[in-house]
């Protein structure tokens, strides 16, 4: 989210596409049956209107270099296995959360854990997480399940929060007193866009949503984990 690089698509290329698929061929030429890539929920796009969650039959319509490099390494991975004979299982996560995380995520738990008052509690968007424990589960299901083979996935914790309630469930979690107080959406938006902080601000505030029906019809698969587990793991670092 802070591209130094003179040009961030081609750093990004450099490892995200040019990187997986030598990976990727010489899978293949060492006998690999089944290649998996974790992609990211970015190809899809950036947001989602509430209630209308981004599916795999959506067209991909990355809006950042990151998203665009995943895209390109996705379309590298199929080809490569129709020629090879390779499989490909190509996953998009949400935003991942667990030990270790980091950025505006890590930067929120602080912020509960610290007991800081934060102008959260108007906030009534949708978003889609994913554990890392839900992640990792998911990831060794598709190494084996026959109907994985050469199939596209988002997964999530199959259960969207809003801002306001990830703050509660992180206070929940770390055993703190909840302090939210109600600030309007817009007036929130209007005082980040001028610090200059309107993109991270739109993130926190915006509906991402990633339906989970595929993975459940064609892999029978359920998060292990629930939502507030999760949490409790992570603020447990």
């Amino acid at each position: 989210m802070n591209d130094n690089a003179a040009d961030p698509l081609t750093a990004f290329r450099t490892v995200n596409v040019e990187g997986t698929l030598k990976l990727a061929r010489q899978a293949a030429d060492a006998g690999v049956k089944r290649f998996v890539f974790i992609s990211s929920v970015k190809v899809n796009g950036e947001s989602t209107q509430l209630g209308r969650a981004f599916t795999e039959s959506h067209a991909p319509n990355p809006q950042d270099v990151y998203g665009q490099s995943k895209h390109e390494a996705e379309q590298g991975l199929r080809q490569l296995s129709v020629n090879t004979g390779m499989e490909v299982v190509i996953i998009r996560p949400p935003l991942v959360y667990g030990p270790g995380v980091k950025a505006n995520f890590a930067a929120l738990m602080r912020a509960v854990q610290r007991g800081w008052p934060l102008p959260l509690g108007l906030v009534h968007n949708q978003r889609s997480l994913v554990a890392l424990d839900n992640l990792v589960d998911f990831i060794v299901t598709c190494i084996t399940h026959p109907q994985a083979a050469n199939q596209t996935f988002l997964v999530s914790d199959g259960q969207d929060l809003s801002t306001t309630d990830l703050v509660r469930g992180m206070a929940q979690a770390a055993g703190v007193p909840t302090r939210l107080f109600p600030v309007s959406v817009w007036a929130l938006l209007v005082g980040a866009t001028l610090l200059g902080k309107g993109d991270a601000v739109q993130r926190l505030f915006g509906n991402l949503q990633v339906d989970m029906s595929k993975v459940r019809n064609v892999l029978g698969w359920v998060p292990p984990v629930c939502v507030e587990e999760g949490l409790r793991r992570a603020m447990a670092v």
